[in-house]
């Protein structure tokens, strides 16, 4: 029995179509992974099979009534509110004055959306402490929403949706932005979910390699098309995709030993939370550090503080390129100095306009402020985007590209006006292999070819590490 079946189907927009009518099925108990490189159609293809892109009655069929309730699909956004939030801009989150009163906790909004899962019962409940303790999510209940970091975002968004117990479950990139410890966490839960046999998954994975042991069938795409449809999961063969450029600094120049960055003893906190404790750190022009820790350790926190995104900077002793914070500078100072590219910028950029336009929004250091660049600063966005193989996406609006060719579109953006300190915080975060391949060589090569500009790179994942790494530093979680 076909649990969901897609005869000839076409998603009646022309824009939203695959290459060709799809044919697609899932078969009562199986488990299905749907990979392919970035904009190869995948989430295409999983919109025709939820509904999102309406495709004609008779071409497709469920085997269950009410797919509003039944279907459900996970796509982290890093979403601190609704995925139609208009009002989150990027400094929010470090933003005491956005917090009061009807500010929502973690616990309150995972409580909400229990009750609107379902009958409150003695098994729902059982089932609600089970998924906090397996997420280790005592510890964030009382935390503001909007002080989550990314991975544990995610954590939020899995459990609250899992509330329902849907007979279909459809998650995109479940791993990305999360520890290792957390990664495995993951893990163990869709292992048992789909060992229970209640609920079929569907995971959407740009990153091939993480496709778990309990998937029964893989169906690959790319192009639009879709090329493989294999019933065993050991009979894929993971491809491998080697950059050309990719090298390794054999001889790097010795750095010139100037402060970038200076934090001596500080400590931020969020109420009774202390997020960094008595940090001392120095950063020297031409270094290039890997900042990595825990969900929630303080990482994205630091990097606020380093962008002058966070207001608590001003009461904390720190340097940024010789100049003590407070001391008179501007934010747009500090900013011009910077390139950078997080999670949480790619959830600021909310207008559908043209990808060149966001590549060249960095030469101005703005998000919610859009220009037209002139032809100059037009062939220089244009030769960032070629670099980064999306020159074709130059006039593409951002929200019609997929969200791997967005996350290429931002770092084009860090590195238009060739920044004199790079921060890229998880910039690989939903980039299928090769291009994961192709930015880490972007990087090393941009490195050797500017020894004075000075990296800060983080990401959960030690092979993501370019090679031109030279220093590290650890945050454990308070």
């Amino acid at each position: 029995m076909k649990t969901i079946e897609l005869r000839n189907a076409r998603a009646r927009k022309p824009e939203w179509c695959l290459a060709e009518p799809v044919n697609f099925y899932l078969d009562e108990g199986e488990h299905l992974a749907i990979v392919g490189r970035n904009g190869g159609g995948k989430s295409m293809l999983v919109d025709m099979i939820t509904g999102k892109h309406p495709v004609a009655p008779d071409s497709i069929s469920y085997s269950f009534t009410e797919p509003y309730n039944n279907l459900k699909t996970i796509t982290f956004r890093d979403t601190y509110g609704s995925d139609n939030d208009r009002t989150y801009f990027l400094q929010q989150r470090w933003n005491q004055t956005e917090i009061n009163e009807e500010t929502p906790t973690v616990g309150a909004k995972l409580e909400e959306a229990y009750m609107l899962a379902g009958e409150d019962t003695p098994e729902r409940r059982e089932f609600q402490k089970h998924l906090y303790k397996l997420f280790h999510m005592e510890d964030l209940l009382d935390k503001y929403i909007i002080l989550l970091s990314s991975g544990e975002l995610r954590k939020y968004k899995l459990a609250a949706n899992l509330f329902t117990k849907p007979k279909v479950l459809i998650i995109e990139n479940p791993f990305i932005g999360l520890d290792a410890e957390t990664r495995d966490q993951v893990k163990v839960l869709l292992d048992s979910l789909a060992a229970e046999k209640e609920m079929q998954i569907i995971l959407v994975l740009s990153k091939i390699d993480e496709v778990p042991d309990f998937i029964t069938r893989v169906i690959k795409l790319d192009g639009l098309h879709i090329v493989s449809d294999i019933k065993v999961k050991t009979d894929f063969i993971i491809e491998h995709c080697p950059f050309a450029i990719q090298v390794k600094n054999e001889n790097p120049i010795p750095p010139i030993p100037q402060e970038v960055i200076k934090f001596n003893h500080v400590t931020i906190r969020y109420g009774e939370r202390t997020i960094l404790k008595d940090l001392n750190w120095v950063v020297l022009k031409g270094e290039h550090w890997s900042l990595s820790g825990q969900n929630g350790s303080g990482k994205s926190t630091l990097l606020s503080l380093v962008c002058a995104d966070n207001p608590q900077s001003y009461a904390c002793d720190i340097s940024l390129f010789g100049q003590k914070r407070g001391s008179g500078e501007s934010i747009w100072d500090i900013k011009r100095h910077i390139g950078y590219v997080s999670p949480e910028m790619h959830r600021s950029y909310k207008q559908n306009i043209p990808a060149i336009e966001i590549v060249a929004s960095g030469l101005k250091d703005t998000i919610g402020l859009y220009y037209k660049p002139n032809k100059e600063e037009k062939d220089k966005c244009i030769e960032w985007m070629n670099l980064f193989g999306i020159k074709k996406l130059a006039d593409r609006k951002f929200h019609e590209i997929s969200s791997g060719e967005q996350r290429l579109v931002l770092l084009a953006r860090a590195f238009v006006k060739n920044p004199d300190l790079l921060i890229l915080d998880e910039p690989l975060h939903g980039l299928d292999l090769c291009n994961r391949n192709m930015v880490k060589a972007i990087v090393d090569r941009y490195m050797i070819d500017n020894p004075e500009c000075t990296l800060i790179y983080v990401t959960h994942y030690e092979n993501e590490l370019p090679n031109c790494i030279d220093n590290s530093l650890y945050l454990n979680r308070n």
